[in-house]
């Protein structure tokens, strides 16, 4: 269940089609093509980083390998053990999909 601090925002037009996008899309090299269109090369670093950190805590790493193996803080080594704990389950569903 979505938090209802961010209901009404999610729920605009503008992002709701922004959302419907990503089920447009088919294959890797399709989602590539538009993330490379629609970010800057450090936006995707940032998001490509999130995730890999999300993969280490999910694995069972401790924080001070992730920040050794990445470079990361762990300040954002948190806010994503925070959203992996307490968010939206969506790290959830994915790692349910990639377990299948």
């Amino acid at each position: 269940m979505i938090s209802s601090k961010y209901t009404e925002t999610i729920s605009s037009p503008k992002f709701l089609n922004f959302f419907r996008t990503f089920l447009k899309l088919r294959t890797e090299e399709e989602i590539t093509k538009f993330l490379l269109d629609l970010m800057t090369i450090k936006e995707l670093e940032t998001f490509a980083s999130r995730w890999q950190v999300a993969e280490m805590l999910h694995e069972g790493r401790p924080y001070t390998e992730i920040e050794r193996l990445t470079g990361l803080s762990s300040a954002t080594i948190a806010r994503v053990s925070e959203s992996l704990q307490y968010g939206h389950d969506g790290y959830k569903i994915v790692f349910d999909r990639l377990n299948k």
